[in-house]
């Protein structure tokens, strides 16, 4: 919890009414490895802060897996599209190691919204950052070759390799396993 109030407070000093509220609405989970949080056909009613470990956001195409990314802590785990249309989401979020949790449900997050305005700059920052994100993986993924997207990878998340297994690592990159490893061998 204290992680996600001081990344909040990072952004926007937080009143004592409005930490009051979130110490008090926002709950704790934990799941254990490979569990899924969200999945096709569901709908994504809770918005996560990842305190301890790593999730992985996908889809299936043609019945293979495709990673579409990796969040670790002291990130915001989200269907985005899902939680914030309400609508049914066409991803699945996994746990990829035990995780720790803290999350708020879409209802939580709009009555925060409406009685502590100051929140609601928190909220656009972090959807902006994200939003970013998710576009800039986009690009790379149109713009980048194959070494080229290995390593930017590698210069974001450089301990990505000891976490997350090559076969995952693979479809983020959109490359077969096989071809990963070769190109690991030739940047060591």
């Amino acid at each position: 919890m204290e992680e996600f109030l001081a990344l909040c407070h990072a952004i926007q000093a937080l009143s004592p009414e409005l930490e009051l509220a979130l110490r008090q609405q926002v709950r704790q989970e934990t799941v254990v490895q490979r569990q899924l949080l969200l999945q096709p056909g569901q709908i994504a009613h809770r918005l996560y802060f990842l305190e301890t470990g790593l999730v992985r956001g996908f889809h299936l195409k043609d019945g293979k897996e495709v990673t579409a990314w990796f969040m670790r802590e002291g990130d915001f785990v989200i269907s985005i599209l899902s939680f914030f249309s309400q609508q049914p989401s066409h991803e699945y979020l996994q746990a990829l190691t035990p995780c720790t949790l803290w999350s708020l449900s879409y209802e939580q997050l709009q009555q925060l919204y409406q009685q502590f305005p100051e929140f609601n700059y928190i909220g656009r920052v972090l959807t902006e950052k994200y939003y970013v994100l998710s576009e800039q993986r986009a690009l790379h993924l149109r713009m980048l070759s194959a070494p080229e997207r290995y390593d930017k990878l590698l210069l974001d998340f450089p301990d990505i390799f000891q976490r997350v297994p090559l076969k995952l690592l693979a479809s983020h990159l959109g490359l077969t396993p096989e071809t990963l490893s070769r190109l690991r061998a030739r940047r060591s």
